[in-house]
């Protein structure tokens, strides 16, 4: 699998007109249209969002009374947006019954709203208008500060190819700096750099700024260990109950005798079934790989490495996968993949709208029959996937033990791995049955 990369990540994520609002069935995914621009390209973000956010206003009057004149219903005016509050938790103090406190306040959108409550009182019912606000109040995140702040001498000095950013409510964030950056001269510049969402809310950060005459190859990792960590040792490092042990491949591990891996300890294998840039291209190796697993006695797993950014391609990558799957029963769910955030930017997307996509394909795969997995990195799980609806999680991190306390059923604990029927490196993972 394509490694995350684990560069230094500085992230501050913290977790008009009026309109009426009209009650929709649960579970329904709604759009609505944004035009976004970023550095390189202009995206077009359907905004999908599941309807149990975006409920309410009006339940059916049957016999309509007056309200009482000492009547008080005192709420809220100010919410997040995105926040998820029912009409119950939205009233502050009230002195009536309230008979629609369970459904959800509308919170998909900042700006000026109005809800009804449906109050009894006597032997009737009546509805109450309240207004409120939604607003973002969160300022956006850093996913890459620039740790490879190097400029050719004579080029064009462009931040957003170094840095990385996001924002949880606004899909195109301006970034900007203060201080000189001459790239005609050769030498270091210091500069203030900050990116501010359409609320206003801002991210700053000093940095460095390196002009060469030739930029530098990335230095090959550090592994701390050349000739790798042997499956078998792997395996009586974290032998214990309730636990298995696998790998993940792709077509960078060639022509893989599986047998040999099986004979080696390994139980299980996730498999690349192919990759999603602007187009989906199978991995050369995956027939063969799912097919020569199998005959070996392995439990099997897929995943696709994705950098979709709308709807519509969730719904063809969902199909796609389906496609090649053909009704083939699998041991785990379907992995997505989505890790390109060193310029995220690019990608025309805020932090809600990546999150609602994986959503999507939760439900676009059990559409089909299939359940999905969330892969990631700690430092993303932590600081940028919310996972609303605790879908599995197959965590990425590289160390002896980790210290990630969410929820997760496989770690994938190294990238330098060595079995019997692979040449080169292999990741592994560890499988926790009994979560």
């Amino acid at each position: 699998m394509k490694k995350i990369l684990f560069a230094v990540i500085a992230l501050c994520l913290t977790v008009g007109c009026s309109k009426k609002v009209q009650s929709l069935p649960t579970n329904v995914i709604v759009s609505e249209t944004k035009t976004t621009e970023s550095t390189n390209t202009s995206v077009t973000e359907k905004e999908s969002t599941t309807k149990e956010n975006t409920t309410v206003t009006t339940s059916n009057i049957k016999d309509s009374v007056e309200p009482p004149e000492n009547l008080i219903l005192n709420t809220r005016e100010n919410i997040e947006v995105y926040e998820k509050i029912t009409i119950a938790d939205f009233i502050t103090d009230t002195n009536i019954e309230i008979t629609n406190g369970d459904e959800f306040i509308y919170t998909n959108e900042i700006g000026e709203f109005e809800v009804y409550i449906n109050c009894m009182y006597e032997n009737g019912e009546f509805q109450q208008k309240v207004n409120y606000t939604v607003s973002d109040t969160t300022a956006p995140v850093l996913l890459n500060m620039g740790v490879s702040p190097y400029v050719k001498q004579g080029e064009p000095f462009d931040l957003s190819k170094i840095v990385g950013y996001a924002d949880n409510y606004d899909s195109s964030p301006v970034l900007s700096y203060e201080g000189t950056v001459d790239t005609e001269i050769i030498g270091n510049y210091s500069i203030t750099a900050s990116v501010t969402d359409s609320s206003g809310n801002q991210t700053s950060w000093d940095m460095n700024v390196v002009v060469l005459s030739e930029i530098p190859e990335p230095a090959p990792s550090d592994n701390n260990d050349n000739d790798g960590t042997q499956f078998t040792d792997f395996i009586n490092t974290y032998s214990g109950d309730n636990r298995k042990f696998g790998i993940d491949v792709s077509a960078w591990q060639g022509d893989i005798d599986f047998n040999a891996v099986k004979d080696a300890g390994c139980e299980f294998v996730i498999i690349r079934m192919g990759y999603f840039y602007d187009e989906i291209n199978i991995d050369d190796w995956y027939a063969e790989n799912i097919r020569k697993a199998r005959e070996a006695g392995l439990e099997v797993g897929v995943y696709f490495y994705t950098t979709l950014n709308s709807a519509d391609s969730v719904k063809e990558l969902a199909e796609y996968i389906a496609e090649q799957l053909d009704g083939q029963e699998l041991d785990f769910p379907v992995a997505f993949d989505w890790e390109e955030f060193t310029t995220f930017q690019e990608y025309g997307m805020s932090v809600h709208f990546l999150n609602e996509l994986f959503n999507l394909f939760a439900i676009e795969m059990e559409n089909y029959g299939y359940s999905a997995m969330l892969y990631s990195s700690k430092n993303f799980l932590n600081n940028f996937w919310i996972n609303e609806y605790k879908h599995p999680v197959w965590l990425a991190h590289f160390v002896d033990e980790t210290d990630y306390d969410g929820g997760y059923f496989m770690w994938q604990a190294s990238s330098t791995g060595r079995i019997d029927g692979i040449d080169g490196y292999v990741d592994m993972n560890i499988l926790y049955t009994d979560k």
